[in-house]
């Protein structure tokens, strides 16, 4: 009896306290799948299909209908974007977690780079902290943040890291969970790339000035998160067309931008990998901006791809299979003195 109770213990431990920690994570400000955001995403477009029947631009005959309807909220590719969203507190335990552990020693963080600053150049007097350097630290760490994340988001469109990226594309409609279909190998990519970046950030701020420094929050998250998150950030993996127009797109992505990324549409392949930051797409050649007049989108990774990932099982496991299936192929023909033939990234 004593073995059974250690084992429900284990077990709770091990798959129910994360998707409890996963529920209870809708009410915390620091995410973006807050019901905080979700309700202003949800009003903004409530606005919008007010202005749309007003200008004859949607044809949907009630709000229900305009943000997606039964066929969306309850598509197989959305109950799937559900479970996921709960199965990913479990991933980051049993898989993030233990990666991101062997890692970290292998990674300098900030007070190895105030040390490493003050060898070489010595101490730096210390500066008070006030609003202004908070203000300043935390508007550093979040376009370093966002800078990262368009850098991780392009390479895992590349050719070896495509399978794992397309978890995420093989959403055939679009939920604001669908956000959380990320794979747990580029989950922990960019926790390894942020971790380098910011740490070095972080570092050379602390040795300025002479010291730590806390980012400014309201409500215990950063100001800018909050800000780009009440922009209708859940908009974005929706199938609700909201355009900030093309001069803003050029600084900021809307939700109409990363549909566009979203898109099986060839012309609209690797564009707009930022993603609160559409200024990374416009410095580095990816932009694509939009206007006011939805366009034709389908969703997806194309027929044959969708089909392959319609289970847990195949979000989690397919990509390492194809993978390592891909790689194989490569290694026997290289062996075999034969070119292997090419094989773009969607």
């Amino acid at each position: 009896m004593e073995r059974l109770d250690e084992l429900l213990l284990s077990l709770q431990a091990l798959l129910l306290n994360p998707m409890i920690d996963r529920l209870i994570g809708i009410f915390d400000l620091n995410g973006r799948f807050s019901v905080v955001f979700l309700g202003i995403s949800y009003l903004t477009a409530l606005l919008l299909y007010r202005l749309r029947l007003q200008d004859g631009t949607t044809t949907a005959t009630g709000y229900w209908r305009f943000i997606g309807g039964r066929e969306v909220f309850w598509h197989p590719s959305a109950r799937l974007d559900y479970q996921y969203y709960l199965v990913r507190g479990v991933l980051k335990l049993l898989f993030v977690l233990p990666v991101m552990g062997l890692v970290d020693p292998y990674i300098w963080e900030s007070r190895d780079y105030v040390g490493f600053f003050e060898q070489v150049w010595g101490e730096r007097p210390r500066l008070g902290e006030n609003m202004g350097l908070m203000m300043l630290y935390g508007l550093g760490l979040f376009l370093i943040a966002d800078c990262v994340h368009y850098w991780v988001h392009r390479a895992f469109h590349c050719r070896w890291l495509w399978e794992f990226h397309k978890v995420h594309h093989s959403a055939e409609v679009m939920v604001p969970a669908t956000a959380s279909r990320i794979h747990v190998v580029e989950k922990v990519a960019e926790k390894v790339a942020k971790g380098v970046f910011i740490g070095a950030y972080a570092g050379g701020f602390y040795y300025l000035c002479g010291g730590s420094v806390s980012k400014y929050t309201l409500f215990g998250s950063s100001y800018l998160v909050l800000l780009f998150n009440s922009l209708a950030a859940n908009l974005r993996h929706t199938h609700i067309w909201l355009s900030f127009g093309p001069l803003v797109e050029h600084l900021i992505n809307s939700p109409a931008q990363h549909q566009i990324h979203h898109s099986n549409d060839p012309k609209h392949f690797n564009r707009n990998f930022g993603t609160n930051l559409s200024l990374w797409d416009w410095m580095f050649g990816t932009l694509y901006v939009t206007g006011w007049q939805p366009e034709p989108l389908t969703f997806g990774a194309g027929k044959p791809e969708n089909n392959r990932y319609r289970s847990l099982w195949a979000l989690i496991f397919l990509p390492f299979i194809l993978t390592f299936s891909r790689l194989r192929v490569r290694l026997r023909l290289r062996l075999a003195g034969r070119q292997p033939p090419l094989n773009p990234a969607g």
